[in-house]
């Protein structure tokens, strides 16, 4: 995987710059950086944000030449956690807009790779730079560069509500999402601070005050490293235990049935289990894999609901560490409950015109939200015929 790296609006930044602390503290020399790194040894990544103030925090590793200085593209006022904004973009003659400096920057990114095979984007669902510029750039990308895949890491904002028009923003940024991405790794802020606050010890109401984003970011980038990192990561230190054990502990979070009472299924899981006795995974993957299918509830009519990725211990793990990881990735119907909930809520938003001038005012009209609503409606009932 040849990939370009690109990080846009506060969230996207913030988890960008956790992850590449896990990718630039690996050892070059002994691991695999391809997917990374372009042949001058910086990082083929790119950084956007309408704000400067998040961006401005790489300036170090500017200096360490970790960084492309040109890939640090900033503007001078933020977007207003207005989808129609960030999408559309700035009006004002003296600032060049932010979605022709991004793919500017993309093109040069792409033709220094040997190969290029796609693009991975860290945003939101919720900010306007995050949600209505990542919908432009995976459009633009889709158009431009069609062999390359599209895989967007994105984040929905918590339920009690970050801001006034988030429902709108996720509504929108999905529907772009589900017309030109491939993939799309999707973590819930509520999900994310209840896992950590499970890690810590706490309970939910201690941990909402107590709990920071950047221990939330630390957490979802450790779950992309142990699906994205080609060797090894250490992202959570549970001991010598049996892979079995390990799989009923990943398991035992997931949600069993939706809000109306239809229990969940998965079209398809990936088991990725890293460690130093990866063969012992091998000899029992049949039985992990058996109790994962049983756990996701696989949907019977695919005849390979569920494959596996193996890594030994990494050259940068302590080598008297044996730690065992195992990630699974889902296409699990618990995404249509979120998916369902969005498009409730922005419904009724709608029906009531409530902050529809706001859009308006942007260029975004009812024929947008139109599709929208039809988009996101028909992967929500999809869904539902899931395990039919």
């Amino acid at each position: 995987m040849c990939a370009v790296w690109l990080q846009v609006g506060q969230c996207g930044n913030q988890i960008g710059q956790e992850w590449w602390q896990i990718i630039t503290s690996a050892n070059k020399k002994e691991i695999d950086m391809y997917p990374f790194y372009s042949l001058d040894g910086k990082l083929s990544a790119i950084c956007v944000d309408s704000e400067p103030k998040v961006v401005r925090r790489l300036q170090k590793q500017i200096k360490r030449k970790v960084f492309r200085e040109s890939n640090l593209i900033v503007g001078k006022a933020g977007r207003g956690n207005n989808w129609a904004y960030g999408y559309h973009g700035a009006r004002r003659k003296n600032e060049q807009d932010l979605f022709d400096q991004t793919m500017e920057a993309l093109r040069k990114e792409v033709e220094r790779k040997d190969c290029y095979c796609g693009t991975v984007i860290f945003h939101s669902l919720s900010g306007g730079t995050g949600a209505g510029l990542s919908s432009r750039l995976c459009e633009a990308i889709r158009e431009q560069y069609p062999l390359g895949r599209i895989l967007s890491v994105s984040v929905a904002p918590h339920q009690s509500g970050e801001s006034s028009l988030q429902h709108y923003n996720s509504l929108l940024c999905l529907s772009w999402l589900q017309r030109y991405a491939d993939g799309i790794l999707l973590f819930h802020n509520d999900e994310v601070l209840k896992r950590v606050a499970a890690l810590q010890g706490k309970e939910m109401a201690e941990a909402s005050c107590q709990v920071s984003f950047t221990t939330m970011n630390t957490y979802i980038t450790s779950c992309l490293a142990g699906l994205l990192h080609p060797l090894k990561v250490f992202t959570t230190q549970r001991g010598t235990v049996f892979w079995d054990r390990l799989a009923s502990s990943v398991a035992h979070p997931l949600p069993r049935k939706s809000p109306g009472g239809n229990p969940h299924c998965s079209l398809a899981l990936l088991a990725v289990a890293r460690g130093p006795q990866e063969d012992s995974f091998l000899l029992n993957h049949a039985l992990v894999l058996r109790k994962l299918k049983q756990a996701y509830r696989c949907v019977s009519w695919n005849p390979f609901p569920a494959t596996y990725w193996t890594d030994p211990l990494s050259s940068f793990a302590p080598p008297d560490h044996h730690s065992h990881t195992l990630t699974v990735c889902a296409n699990h119907s618990s995404s249509a409950d979120f998916l369902q909930r969005v498009e409730q809520r922005a419904k009724a938003m709608y029906k009531k015109g409530a902050f529809l001038h706001w859009y308006q005012r942007h260029g975004c009209e009812g024929e947008e939200f139109g599709e929208a609503f039809e988009t996101v409606g028909s992967v929500v009932e999809e869904y539902s015929h899931l395990g039919d």
